[in-house]
């Protein structure tokens, strides 16, 4: 009797959204190039990158600098550093949150599913170490249709010339 009350309050948990499990597309679990311990990423990362990348956390909109960084450059995962997003690709979007219309490459980062909000929205991470950055919509701007969503504590900002 334990173990089925136990599998009924998992499942509750995940059709609530109350648990978010990283899934590579295929619904597998997905293994990282970047792994540390969650103590090494304690240290690694400010409380509020932990909460954003570790614990799928968000920010409170128009809180980031990076909302109106418009020089040249790279955005890099503040976890590991993997270069995610090209300056060009940027765009005020209104929401609050850095927003870009595509990831600096295909392999920059990957997406799965998340329900915590009860609906599915489509999560995305960091394709290196798996840190949560932000959520992607399809409602952007030509030529990809897609809004990437991203948390400006999630990133660090390497100007280029």
């Amino acid at each position: 009797m334990p173990r089925i009350i136990t599998a009924l309050f998992a499942a509750l948990c995940l059709c609530f959204g109350l648990v978010t499990i990283a899934m590579a597309e295929s619904g597998a679990p997905q293994a990282y190039e970047v792994q540390k311990t969650d103590a090494e990423w304690r240290t690694d990362l400010t409380a509020q990158q932990y909460n954003i990348l570790r614990g799928h956390g968000t920010e409170r909109p128009h809180s980031s600098s990076l909302l109106k960084e418009k020089r040249h450059g790279m955005f890099v995962c503040a976890a590991c550093g993997h270069e995610v997003f090209l300056s060009e690709t940027k765009y005020e979007s209104g929401t609050g949150w850095p927003s870009f219309y595509q990831p600096a490459s295909q392999s920059a980062v990957g997406t799965s599913t998340d329900y915590k909000l009860g609906y599915p929205r489509t999560e995305v991470h960091c394709a290196r170490c798996g840190g949560h950055l932000g959520h992607v919509f399809n409602d952007g701007p030509q030529p990809t249709g897609l809004r990437y969503c991203i948390n400006g504590a999630a990133l660090n900002f390497t100007p280029r010339p």
